[in-house]
């Protein structure tokens, strides 16, 4: 019966018959009333030759013999996936437009059939007439076959909407195709871009699962040896104070032993082979040594002196670690020395004193961009003046006004006379050449002509010197003894016809146009700079002695600071304000260097307090000297990038990954850089 009726449309009547039909006649024999059975439900509708002869009134049957078949019930017989017997009810009106009705008149010859035929399909009771056939369509209680229609049946604006749509479907099954291998082969991509940056020099420990889930005992070996190797020596100790040469023996080899294991492992996957065996050894002689020497005040007081002691070295080693950082900033490199040489050398040579720098109109014109260098490193003047023209939109309108001292004039000079930027306009000075600047006027000059201040700069590279701390030595170098540092201060003097300049110290490296820095508003202040303040980082009391009234009472200590090294100065408003005045007035109460260390910054920070503008940070990213752990991103976004900080980028000690940033302006073909041996 399962079989039989899946999938079937059937009315109860059908299925009531059906029903009682195999309940009282189950026997083959009697299965061959059927034809009878067949003739009575003939009966009950009529066969008709053609549809069209349905309202015919000659057959003397009425219309309403047809069901209606717009509202017939259907009882669909179905077998789930469980195998169980399922029925469902739905209405004909409920069929989409594409099927038909088709009744048993109009199939032709199935009145014809004989009756072996008919007997012939009694002997097989899994075909008899109730059975539907599934190639003709669904019969439903009536008779009725409900099929679809056959392509050449629909109509022809079906067939192009079907037509339409299967190509549409063709199409988009092909574009997510495509979709799909673009995205694999981007993927792929990725992964072996991955792959190259993948460093594979890495020893040690290795997880590639967040830090919280490292192994916590992945270096339990490594921290146990070390253990042992304090206690063996602490030991050792007692065990010499007691006579017990043979321990103490014992003691000191088997911690040599551990010491040469370990090397320099940082973790047990460093390790030698034999360093368990050796961590295991000594755990029997600190054993022993445990047995004959333990005593717990001896132990614990001499566990305290070798902690004292590790401090004490501890510290004397950072001493020693800044001074040397120190020594090796103010040291200049061979190469570096080489290059003035041998510049000032031909300067005098081939008599280039005698020739001047051309476009001397521009000099004084406000309406120009102007710049200001004080420096005595050509080649870092150089990458400064090349890296600003290179980003510069109109560099014909750029001028560079350049000062120096009186040993290195003649190699910048030279330099810049043989490498004359394109279109921009260059003026070397000598600072010597500054009449007006003299201990009289600038208080600041007396004072580094003082014997008091030389022998505080130069002595430094005293031993003793090793003794007064680190944040001192910063500021016990040479170069504060120059008058370029300090000659920022007086900017309207140097430029008496100059409205607006722009301040450039020589460690940093350009990167935009800076043009756009001559229309920012100031809004009345002197000093345009990028302040450096970040929480309680880099405000005034980090600079400036808040413990002396003169300072506490004028100034606020959790202002913030700001950067000298890339500064727009309205010169006008400088004038009008009289800032250098103010300069001075501070710098002679610091004769005694209470108010502030020494430098540039400090005094910077109290003549401009309340007169500077902030600009916004992207014009300067500062820190390229000093930190490694700068964001990338902001670098490459900045205007302006600053080596503030020891680890200038010519020196060995610049941090390697930001070097590139100031090397790229350098220009190494240059016949100067080769003989002196400066290369990448």
């Amino acid at each position: 019966m399962e079989a039989r009726f899946k999938g079937s449309f059937i009315s109860p009547t059908l299925l009531i018959f059906f029903f009682f039909f195999f309940q009282v006649a189950p026997s083959p024999v009697e299965l061959s009333n059927v034809s009878s059975l067949r003739g009575e439900l003939k009966g009950l509708f009529p066969s008709y030759d053609c549809p069209q002869c349905i309202n015919r009134k000659e057959h003397g049957r009425i219309s309403a013999a047809r069901p209606d078949e717009k509202n017939i019930d259907i009882l669909v017989t179905y077998t789930d996936a469980n195998g169980a017997v399922r029925t469902r009810s739905i209405n004909s009106k409920d069929l989409s437009t594409s099927w038909v009705w088709r009744y048993p008149s109009d199939e032709d010859g199935d009145h014809k059939k004989s009756s072996k035929e008919v007997e012939g399909k009694s002997q097989k009771p899994d075909k008899l007439e109730g059975t539907i056939d599934h190639s003709n369509g669904n019969k439903n209680q009536y008779g009725v076959v409900v099929e679809h229609k056959s392509a050449s049946e629909l109509h022809p604006i079906k067939l192009k909407r079907q037509r339409l749509r299967n190509e549409r479907r063709e199409w988009r099954t092909a574009e997510l195709i495509e979709q799909d291998k673009e995205i694999e082969n981007q993927i792929q991509d990725a992964a072996v871009e991955r792959a190259k940056e993948l460093d594979t020099t890495s020893k040690g420990k290795y997880n590639i699962w967040r830090k919280e889930y490292e192994n916590p005992n992945a270096d339990s070996t490594l921290k146990l040896m070390r253990d042992q190797i304090i206690m063996a020596r602490a030991y050792a100790t007692i065990a010499k104070a007691k006579n017990e040469d043979s321990l103490y023996d014992s003691l000191i080899n088997h911690s040599r032993e551990s010491q040469l294991a370990i090397g320099e492992a940082t973790s047990d996957s460093e390790l030698q082979p034999s360093a368990l065996d050796r961590a295991k050894d000594m755990g029997h002689v600190l054993a022993a040594a445990k047995d004959q020497l333990y005593d717990c005040m001896t132990l614990a007081r001499k566990l305290r002196v070798m902690l004292q002691s590790a401090e004490t070295g501890l510290n004397m080693l950072k001493k020693r670690s800044a001074f040397l950082i120190q020594l090796a900033a103010k040291t200049v490199p061979r190469p570096l020395h080489c290059l003035p040489l041998l510049l000032t050398t031909d300067f005098f040579i081939r008599r280039y004193e005698e020739r001047e720098f051309p476009n001397k109109e521009k000099l004084e014109d406000p309406s120009l961009f102007h710049y200001a260098i004080f420096s005595d490193n050509v080649l870092a003047t150089s990458v400064v003046v090349n890296s600003t023209i290179l980003h510069a939109k109109e560099p014909e309108k750029h001028v560079f006004h350049i000062v120096t001292d009186k040993l290195n004039f003649p190699a910048m000079k030279m330099w810049f006379l043989v490498n004359p930027p394109a279109a921009a306009t260059i003026h070397v000075e000598n600072v010597d050449d500054f009449t007006w600047l003299n201990s009289t006027y600038c208080p600041v000059l007396r004072q580094l002509e003082s014997a008091r201040m030389i022998e505080y700069y130069f002595k430094a590279h005293q031993s003793n010197s090793l003794t007064s701390g680190t944040d001192n030595l910063k500021y016990r170098n040479p170069k504060y003894l120059s008058m370029l540092n300090h000659l920022r201060f007086y900017l309207p003097e140097v430029y008496p016809k100059l409205e607006k300049i722009l301040f450039l110290d020589d460690d940093i490296v350009v990167q935009k146009d800076l043009t756009p820095l001559w229309s920012v508003n100031l809004q009345g202040m002197v000093n345009g700079a990028v302040e450096t303040c970040k929480e309680s980082f880099h405000r005034f009391d980090k600079y400036l002695n808040f413990s002396n009234p003169k300072i506490s009472e004028n100034f606020d200590p959790n202002a913030c600071g700001w950067a000298f090294g890339m500064n727009v100065f309205d010169l006008k408003e400088w004038r009008r304000r009289n800032i250098t005045g103010i300069y001075h007035y501070w710098q002679e109460r610091n004769e005694d260097r209470t108010l502030w260390k020494l430098g540039t910054l400090p005094p910077g920070l109290i003549t401009f307090y309340n007169l500077t503008h902030p600009l916004d940070r992207s014009w300067h990213v500062l820190g390229l000297g000093y930190d490694p752990a700068l964001n990338k991103t902001e670098i490459q976004n900045g205007a302006v990038v600053h080596y503030n900080g020891n680890y200038k980028p010519w020196l060995d000690l610049a941090i390697a990954k930001y070097k590139a940033y100031w090397s790229r302006y350098v220009m190494f073909n240059n016949s100067y850089l080769q003989l002196c041996n400066i290369r990448e």
